[in-house]
């Protein structure tokens, strides 16, 4: 089977909607894919200030801003298909909508972007919503990629995802296990925000500076880090507790990167001795690097570093559409009605197959 699916996806960076136009192929259980058309659409201003704005704003006026931005989504995407000459090729979208609350404990998630206002616009069937069900279900809600890089890139034991957060995958006994490590390019992205920079470009700041062992010593020594497996990071813990944590520490911004680089190689090389491989294990020493991280030349390299008495021979992928990529595919289990959301990943009750359908 076939499914010629556009992924659309907007992280809290507010870079913009990475909209993916990939072909994903079933055959007896194997999953492939080959992305045809692929566009970062940039937020205006005013979009920037909607966005950011939307968790501070009365139920009614977020509820108007949801269909608002579902309609502009429904636009954005009819430019893309026509940009790309792809009129009578798609066979449905799936949207993750801007993120603004995730409130597991009290069994809660949102995000922005009517998937009804989507439908209503492209003509075309919607799926939306994919972390409610997971949600409703006792679960987290999060990491909600890893059956989705289990499907695409089977043969690998480890897989991070140096994102926002850095989240790992691995096979343990047969079964999925995922969970996060710690932040990632937030805190990376907002120290380099402090010299005016949008990110460190290739990690050259951070390379030009010197590890301060106190700081690295406090951030390796958070609670967080002591959590059993899985553990998932609450949205709040980069501004909340690393970045004030960061700041209370008189280095400099380039000082501050080093280490902080450090600190996210640090919990890698953690996560990888905690579970060891059995001798023999197929695979067992091969680790995916993926996400946005990656073009973090600095952050690879000392990551591969640290690594190395482990032995463990690290693959980098370069994607920048990765998680549009990865949504269109959960949208496509959705489709065929097959299990999008493990609850051995999530903490939920059961497995389960969500996303909201809205078709015209």
């Amino acid at each position: 089977m076939v499914y010629n699916v556009i992924g659309v996806t907007s992280g809290t960076s507010l870079a913009g909607l990475d909209v993916v136009f990939a072909a994903l192929t079933e055959v007896r259980g194997k999953w492939t894919y080959e992305i045809k058309a692929a566009e970062r659409l940039t937020y205006t201003t005013e979009w920037e200030e909607k966005l950011g704005g939307a968790a501070n704003l009365p139920a009614r006026d977020y509820l108007l801003l949801n269909s608002e931005y579902g309609h502009y989504i429904g636009h954005t995407v009819n430019q893309f298909i026509s940009q790309h000459q792809l009129d009578h090729q798609v066979h449905f979208i799936v949207v993750h909508g801007h993120p603004v609350f995730h409130v597991p404990a009290q069994k809660m998630t949102a995000q922005l972007g009517d998937g009804a206002a989507i439908a209503a616009v492209t003509g075309l069937s919607v799926i939306s919503d994919l972390r409610a069900m997971d949600i409703a279900l006792g679960g987290k809600g999060a990491p909600i990629f890893p059956i989705a890089e289990q499907l695409l890139f089977p043969d690998y034991r480890y897989r991070i995802n140096l994102g926002e957060n850095a989240t790992m995958a691995l096979q343990k006994e047969g079964q999925l296990l995922a969970f996060d490590i710690c932040p990632c390019n937030y805190v990376l992205d907002s120290l380099a925000e402090t010299l005016g920079r949008s990110y460190d470009e290739e990690g050259k700041l951070a390379a030009g500076g010197v590890t301060d062992q106190p700081l690295l010593n406090a951030l390796n020594g958070l609670a967080f880090y002591h959590e059993s497996y899985p553990r998932t990071l609450a949205s709040k813990f980069g501004t909340g507790v690393v970045m004030p944590m960061i700041q209370e520490h008189q280095l400099s911004t380039q000082g501050k990167l080093n280490t902080y680089t450090h600190h996210i190689a640090a919990q890698i090389e953690k996560v990888m001795k905690d579970f060891q491989p059995h001798e023999g294990e197929e695979g067992a020493n091969s680790l995916l690097l993926t996400g946005g991280g990656t073009a973090n030349t600095y952050l690879v390299k000392v990551i591969a570093e640290i690594l190395q008495p482990l032995n463990i021979a690290v693959t980098v992928q370069q994607e920048p559409f990765r998680n549009a990529l990865m949504i269109a595919l959960l949208g496509a289990l959705r489709w065929r009605q097959e299990p999008n959301a493990l609850a051995g990943v999530t903490g939920a009750d059961k497995d389960s197959v969500g996303g909201a359908l809205w078709a015209v």
